[in-house]
């Protein structure tokens, strides 16, 4: 026991250096295990020892935290990524989005989830709605609109990227806004 983590101590030490000098990024990744008898705290633990948690510059958890199904068939995951460790910008961010199976991350969801949290999609209820258009019941039901409405997907994706300032445009956002509602 230990011999793992050793060597990827050793490892790690002769590895940061090389990786700096080169500006490349190293994906490390990662399984949870369970420590047995711990009455306080977090139980979960990675293997491999303590090194490769004291080296990365930025460490993620991600977790599936629902199945997305169409009828009785599982077509994608709710996925919630934390950032747990960071050197580089602020730490403990996290982000919700839908990983569908053979598409790959939905924009179609992270722009209606975007879009709500913004104030450009209102939901009521169960219903989303942008302007006058009824997106439809159900997230699902919005995603699919969306999907046979590009030139609707694209307008509320521009609106969006303007209301968190970024697009090209070099007019700050608040003016944007209040020369859209005018």
């Amino acid at each position: 026991m230990g011999l793992q983590a050793r060597l990827m101590s050793q490892a790690l030490r002769k590895l940061a250096g090389a990786i700096n000098k080169s500006n490349t990024t190293c994906l490390f990744i990662n399984q949870l295990r369970e420590k047995i008898g711990v009455m306080f705290g977090n139980p979960e633990t990675t293997s491999g020892g303590r090194a490769l948690k004291f080296y990365a510059s930025v460490r993620m958890d991600v977790r599936r935290i629902d199945s997305l199904k169409q009828g009785d068939s599982i077509v994608g995951n709710r996925t919630r990524v934390k950032v747990v460790k960071n050197k580089i910008a602020p730490p403990f961010k996290q982000a919700e989005f839908d990983i569908m199976y053979g598409e790959g991350i939905s924009k179609h969801g992270s722009v209606l989830d975007t879009g709500v949290t913004s104030g450009i999609i209102n939901k009521s209820g169960s219903w989303y709605n942008y302007e006058d258009v009824k997106l439809g019941q159900g997230r699902e039901n919005a995603k699919d609109y969306l999907k046979q409405n590009p030139e609707l997907f694209d307008e509320i994706d521009l609106k969006i990227r303007k209301f968190y300032g970024l697009t090209e445009d070099k007019t700050p956002v608040m003016e944007t806004i209040e020369e859209e509602e005018k």
